[in-house]
């Protein structure tokens, strides 16, 4: 089986600038080690000779080519990254190949926030996909989508590789940064960084900051210093400062808001404590960036179940606690941490056998004459 997944090419893109670029790399590498997979393509989609810089390896494995190209080299279009042209993808499906629709992003902010915040979004014929694919923390979507799309919609593997996160880190050492929890020398508590991206409602800041907060108000010398990252352009957002401006940590001067930056080198110079907040989304790309460098990360994630500092849905209070339980513990416990760590993310890896049946099982299903469910 010959197998195309869609990618976008733009000027100026870095691998780092969200989690798909790295997911449709993570699934590549799965397919082509997948017993019955004889080639896997990246179908180009954007206006680009070439991928991200920092993946143009995966390149040489993967060829980048464009859909037209590809029509007799695949039987199967796996559209992830990259919207197929829909006049190539009618044709594609006439000689009777398959295209899956992979939503990685989440499928209900998909397709509620353009509408309400503003245009943008994507639109498209209802019935161009043979079925849809969702990863677990969207397997509540499962009806919406096979009603949206007209075809039978399944939960697929969800995978991760700390292969990019390492050429990360090996490019933070070549500066002389060391990646990787460390007791912290010359200050009293832990720098809180938080990630999250905030241009949608599922990854916001917030709730986050409002968990540090409460923390140094419970225990001034715990938190050192609170870091949210992409929030440079929100604040002078009258909500958001009004808010921000609040917090006791902020008037003590202990916060910094900073645009994006790279985990790796970040982490390794600026901070020691990941603090998180998601809102449907529990498979989130930071979660298994710090846990891979043993930091402590204070989440709201059920699938990671005992890993890291896990508080429930909304829980202010709860998310304090466990911060300050970082603060106390993650020394003592470091290498207890790292190993169930380590065994975690073993099981997400593109290499690991049940993963790669996962999408077996599905590509068989599919090429197979599966029939399309129209609800």
């Amino acid at each position: 089986m010959r197998v195309g997944i869609s990618i976008i090419t733009r000027s100026g893109q870095h691998l780092w600038e969200n989690g798909l670029g790295q997911n449709i790399f993570f699934l590549a590498r799965l397919l082509a080690g997948t017993p019955g997979i004889e080639s896997v393509f990246l179908l180009n989609c954007g206006d680009q000779p070439q991928v991200a810089p920092q993946a143009l390896a995966e390149q040489d494995v993967f060829p980048l080519i464009s859909p037209r190209d590809a029509t007799d080299l695949i039987d199967v279009v796996i559209e992830m990254g990259g919207v197929v042209d829909l006049e190539w993808s009618q044709r594609f499906r006439a000689l009777g190949k398959k295209t899956v629709f992979l939503a990685a992003g989440q499928p209900y902010v998909s397709l509620i926030e353009p509408n309400v915040f503003g245009p943008g979004g994507f639109s498209a014929p209802p019935d161009r996909f043979d079925e849809v694919w969702l990863l677990p923390k969207d397997a509540r979507f499962l009806p919406m989508m096979r009603t949206l799309h007209r075809c039978e919609a399944f939960v697929v593997p969800f995978c991760w590789s700390p292969v990019f996160l390492e050429e990360s880190i090996a490019r933070a050492r070549a500066d002389g940064l060391v990646f990787g929890f460390a007791p912290p020398k010359g200050q009293t508590g832990l720098r809180a960084a938080i990630f999250e991206p905030n241009i949608s409602v599922v990854k916001t800041a917030p709730i986050a900051m409002l968990i540090c907060d409460l923390a140094y108000r419970q225990s001034p010398d715990a938190i050192a210093r609170l870091l949210p990252l992409n929030t440079a352009h929100m604040v002078e957002h009258t909500t958001f400062n009004y808010m921000a401006n609040a917090l006791d940590i902020v008037k003590a001067g202990k916060a910094l808001f900073l645009a994006r930056e790279e985990f790796a080198p970040f982490m390794a110079q600026h901070a020691d404590l990941v603090v998180s907040h998601q809102w449907g989304n529990d498979q989130n790309y930071v979660y298994l960036d710090a846990l891979h460098g043993g930091y402590p990360v204070v989440h709201n994630s059920a699938w990671l179940g005992d890993l890291g500092y896990y508080y429930p849905d909304f829980d202010i209070a709860r998310g304090a606690a466990q911060a300050l339980r970082a603060v106390r513990e993650h020394v003592d416990g470091l290498e207890g941490y790292r190993a169930r760590a380590k065994a975690f993310i073993a099981s997400l890896a593109p290499e690991a056998r049940a993963n790669q049946e996962g999408y077996m099982r599905r590509l068989l299903h599919l090429t197979s004459g599966g029939r399309r469910t129209r609800p």
